[in-house]
């Protein structure tokens, strides 16, 4: 077997369809987009690049043909908050075969230790945490845009190896069309109408308003998480840039008091029910396709994101959000099901909600880490 840098056209072709080797008879499997995998890799597109580096590699069998794939990565804001200088690797992908998978490990292992890291965390993205981040090892069905999918046997190969578990990371979902919890509602509809507390849905003639006010509430809400590092505006404003094609303004809300911005949540529809089948590729007819099936609409949202400022994490804003959010949604008549994904197993706060609104549980992903 041998390990190839991917540093060309060629080696970068064999690091996104090794996918269809590994998902070929996986019928839950949706291919993500050519173009946004290869994103990642752009020092022009990925803003980690100005604080981090990345590298990533195939591997061939004895017969030339790539069987696995892995990027190694730093960043290097988080890097060293931990009681080990700590790098990432992800986008791995291998056949059933654990001495394959080993060589790749050792791989991501060697390089980050040459560039100072003691430990490495995994499989994450090099990225913000909601796309593509976690090994799922419970609840194997059809993934919506972003989360990671994989093979189940590769829980075994993260564990024989000596990656150990972080944390977890819960997904639930919720059945839009069945009414909330009795006293979720009651409590909801007396926050909603509070004097001074006022409710917004996003506007792209606004933007730049909503993304200032969403960076604010996130950097307070989340302040005190460990190993917590604020968010930019310039990759929020990158990261609304890339939902723009699939954007639903009135699914992405924002609670304010006496004017403050006080709490969010981002919900997208799920674009992977418009790109599957696509095979990652975003040709003349997929693009037609896509059109389509934006306009036609698709029956599942995902919730990327929520944070309220810690001033008013008991206030019930998440709740007052939810209701506005469904009073839009329920006479679309279109969606099913709300994915709320993911939340950390150390976050009671955010999953009470979710407990609150009556989802049930969906899936569950491990962020490991192996020291060195």
């Amino acid at each position: 077997m041998t390990i190839i840098p991917v540093s060309d056209t060629k080696t970068a072709r064999k690091f996104l369809d090794i996918v269809d080797l590994i998902y070929q008879n996986d019928h839950n499997w949706i291919r993500p987009l050519n173009q946004d995998i290869e994103s990642i890799f752009d020092l022009s597109k990925n803003t980690f690049f100005k604080h981090g580096k990345c590298t990533r590699w195939i591997l061939n069998n004895d017969q030339g043909v790539t069987i696995g794939r892995v990027a190694a990565f730093i960043n290097e804001k988080k890097a060293y908050q931990y009681e080990q200088p700590t790098g990432g690797m992800g986008y791995f992908e291998c056949i059933n075969d654990k001495t394959a998978a080993f060589l790749l490990f050792d791989t991501a292992k060697e390089w980050l230790q040459r560039n100072g890291m003691a430990a490495m965390d995994g499989p994450i993205g090099f990225g913000e945490n909601d796309s593509f981040w976690g090994l799922l090892v419970e609840g194997f069905t059809p993934p919506s845009f972003g989360m990671n999918y994989n093979p189940d046997y590769y829980h075994s190969f993260f564990q024989d190896y000596g990656f150990k578990k972080e944390y977890e990371q819960i997904t639930n979902h919720l059945a839009v069309r069945n009414p909330f919890p009795e006293r979720f509602t009651k409590i909801a509809n007396w926050v909603a109408n509070k004097p001074g507390y006022t409710f917004e849905h996003f506007s792209k003639k606004n933007a730049q308003k909503y993304v200032t006010d969403l960076m604010e509430i996130y950097n307070d809400g989340w302040k005190d998480f460990e190993n917590f590092v604020p968010i930019k505006k310039e990759t929020l404003e990158e990261s609304f840039k890339k939902m723009e094609t699939i954007m639903d303004e009135k699914l992405i809300w924002f609670a304010y008091i006496n004017g403050e911005p006080a709490s969010f949540v981002v919900i997208i529809p799920d674009a992977n029910q418009m790109i599957k089948g696509f095979n990652g590729k975003l040709g003349l007819l997929e693009k037609l396709k896509f059109v389509y099936r934006r306009w036609v609409g698709v029956n599942r949202m995902r919730a990327i994101v929520m944070g309220t400022k810690s001033a008013y994490q008991k206030h019930g804003l998440e709740s007052a959000l939810f209701i506005k959010l469904k009073e839009y949604v329920l006479p679309l008549d279109q969606y099913d099901e709300l994915e709320l994904s993911w939340v950390g197993d150390f976050n009671d706060k955010m999953l009470s909600i979710h407990h609150a609104t009556g989802a049930i549980f969906g899936k569950r992903h491990l962020t490991m880490r192996k020291i060195f």
